[in-house]
């Protein structure tokens, strides 16, 4: 019924349309569409009732995220609703109470600030936060910040002392400089410079020195929403692919009558069957487990990555030479596709931390 709904909604509200509208008019976000999801408790769907949302669970998170990647939509969704709710949610404070609430309303935008390299890796995160009286002074830069333009705010990780720490920051905070990324999907991006930004106690989420205790379920949360991201993102190549099948015709009978094209397109439907299957295990395991969560997260992740890239490679193949022109909105599935793929932790990443945890 959620799928339904969402459905519904999406088409009617934010079709691939409305992205190539974004592009063309030199927009990363609709500040509209995402009151309407505020409106219909989409970006309360992890925080607690006692907050304003609906605490609907990981998996209704995926499902959600999973009918936005069909049509490619544009939201803060993933880095806000999914990511920083998740985090806030291991805070028992006013302070965090009151940012859920935000969240819950739509009236807050988070980003999430981790990675400094072209791969994410938040373990290896350098930027320092040097302790400066009761507080701190945060200089460095970190890169691939989604939503980073739009958000008002702004999980950072930096190292303190002994460990890492994760300070919730407002973005117009003196010392912090936004510039925007240009990125293949004409989503929301930026570079983040924070020159010497100074940081009290209370902006510290959770402990100093002890930032993955918080951060952890919150990346977890995130690559499993992203992943369902990209599970939908591949159902939607699918589906116009083997729609253009049904309806390009050579030698007088439609292609989709060759059994070549038959059997890849079989072989995509296969694929993107065990991947929706993995994705909803992350979910569930969220939700009933999270402390174990880890390998179902890394392994829905992983194979979205490869199924996503499966999808749009032979959604652009099999649409011949049109699959590769602007005017189509294939190439609009392709370069969501490779974006996500990185974003989060790529094939790699994740690949590496299943078979870890399968030695275990």
């Amino acid at each position: 019924m959620l799928a339904d709904s969402a459905r519904g909604f999406l088409d009617d509200a934010a079709p691939v349309s409305h992205l190539r509208g974004l592009r063309d008019a030199g927009k990363v976000h609709d500040p509209a569409l995402w009151a309407q999801m505020a409106e219909m408790g989409w970006t309360g769907v992890l925080v607690p009732e006692e907050a304003g949302g609906a605490d609907m669970g990981h998996a209704a998170a995926g499902i959600l995220a999973g009918e936005m990647g069909k049509t490619l939509v544009c939201s803060p969704f993933i880095g806000t609703a999914v990511i920083a709710a998740t985090a806030l949610r291991q805070v028992a404070n006013d302070r965090a109470s009151a940012a859920l609430r935000g969240i819950a309303e739509g009236k807050t935008i988070y980003a999430l600030a981790v990675d400094e390299g072209p791969k994410h890796d938040p373990d290896a995160a350098q930027m320092e936060a040097v302790a400066d009286g009761n507080g701190f002074r945060i200089s460095g830069a970190k890169t691939f910040v989604c939503d980073g333009m739009s958000a008002d705010r702004v999980l950072v990780l930096a190292r303190t002392g002994e460990g890492l720490t994760l300070f919730d920051l407002p973005t117009d905070r003196d010392g912090i400089t936004r510039s925007a990324m240009s990125l293949v999907d004409s989503r929301d991006a930026a570079r983040i410079t924070f020159d010497a930004v100074a940081a009290t106690g209370d902006d510290v989420l959770g402990q100093v020195d002890d930032a993955m205790t918080v951060l952890r379920p919150a990346l977890e949360a995130g690559q499993a929403a992203l992943a369902a991201e990209m599970g939908g993102v591949a159902a939607g190549a699918f589906a116009m692919t083997v729609e253009y099948l049904k309806e390009r015709k050579q030698f007088g009978v439609p292609i989709g009558m060759f059994q070549a094209l038959q059997h890849r397109a079989a072989h995509l439907w296969c694929e993107t069957e065990v991947t929706a299957s993995a994705i909803a295990h992350a979910g569930r395991k969220l939700d009933e487990d999270p402390a174990q969560a880890t390998l179902a997260v890394s392994l829905a992740k992983a194979r979205a990555t490869q199924t996503v890239t499966l999808a749009v490679q032979e959604g652009v193949q099999m649409h011949g030479g049109i699959g590769m022109t602007d005017a189509f909105d294939m190439g609009f599935y392709m370069k969501r596709a490779r974006v996500a793929a990185e974003w989060l932790g790529d094939y790699g990443y994740h690949a590496a931390i299943v078979a870890r945890l399968r030695e275990i």
